[in-house]
C-alpha cells in the first residue's frame, strides 16, 4: 500500500478526482475524517505546509504540494513528477507609488516563507529585515511595518484591492509529486508504475 499525503483543499479534491479517473473506484474523504482507504492507496489529508513533513518523516510514501512550499520547507525529499497544476508565483509586493530599490539600506520584507526570502535576498548579496507574519501581510506596508512582502500571488487580485502591485517575481509555483527517500527505494515497482500512470495523465492535459 501506498499512503499519500494531499493538502486540504483544492489540490487535494483534484488529486483524488484524478486518481479516480486513471485508477477508477470511489476516491473521497467523508466529513472531517483525515484518512481515506482505497484499493492499494492509503491518503492524508494534512496541513498544506505539512505535506513535506509527512513525507521526509516517511509517515506518507508521497505527497502532491506545491512547489512553493518545497522549497519553503527545504527538506530532502524526491521529486518526482511535475503535475503543471496549481500555478501561482511567490512575488514581491509594495504600495501603488513605492519603486523596488535594492540599494536601499534597511529593507524590511514582511512574509511568512521566510526562507525562500532569506535565499532570494542572499543570492543578491543583501540582508533584510525579514518580518514573520502569518497572514493579512498585505497590511505590513500599509502601516509602515515592511518596505514590501513577499507573498504567494494567483490573479494579484488581493494586492490590487489594498493598493499593492507585484514589483519583482521570485519563483513560480505548481503542483509536484513528492516521494520519502526510502520509500522510493522500498516500494519502487508501486511508486514508478503510479508515476508513469500519472505522468501519462498530465501530458494528456489533465492537471492537479
Amino acid at each position: 500500500m501506498l499512503t499519500v499525503a494531499l493538502p486540504k483543499g483544492r489540490i487535494a479534491d483534484d488529486t483524488l478526482q484524478l486518481f479516480k479517473e486513471v485508477f477508477g473506484g470511489d476516491f473521497k474523504f467523508e466529513g472531517r475524517k483525515l484518512i481515506l482507504e482505497s484499493g492499494n492507496f492509503r491518503f492524508l489529508r494534512v496541513r498544506n505546509q505539512d505535506v513535506p513533513t509527512y513525507v521526509y518523516h516517511q509517515s506518507a510514501d508521497l505527497g502532491v504540494v506545491g512547489l512553493d512550499v518545497i522549497e519553503e520547507k527545504g527538506l530532502d525529499v524526491v521529486r518526482l513528477l511535475n503535475l503543471k497544476g496549481g500555478y501561482c508565483k511567490v512575488a514581491i509586493g509594495m504600495q501603488n507609488g513605492d519603486e523596488l530599490d535594492y540599494n536601499k539600506p534597511n529593507i524590511k520584507v514582511a512574509t511568512k516563507m521566510t526562507n525562500i526570502t532569506e535565499k532570494f535576498f542572499a543570492q543578491k548579496a543583501i540582508s533584510p529585515e525579514i518580518i514573520k507574519l502569518y497572514g493579512s501581510i498585505e497590511l505590513a506596508p500599509l502601516v509602515g511595518m515592511a518596505d514590501m512582502i513577499v507573498d504567494i500571488v494567483e490573479t494579484g487580485s488581493t494586492m490590487r484591492e489594498n493598493d499593492l502591485k507585484v514589483v519583482d517575481t521570485i519563483m513560480e509555483s505548481t503542483t509536484h509529486l513528492i516521494a520519502n527517500r526510502s520509500s522510493f527505494l522500498e516500494k519502487k515497482s508501486e511508486i514508478l508504475e503510479l508515476y508513469k500512470k500519472l505522468d501519462d495523465a498530465v501530458k494528456s492535459g489533465r492537471r492537479i
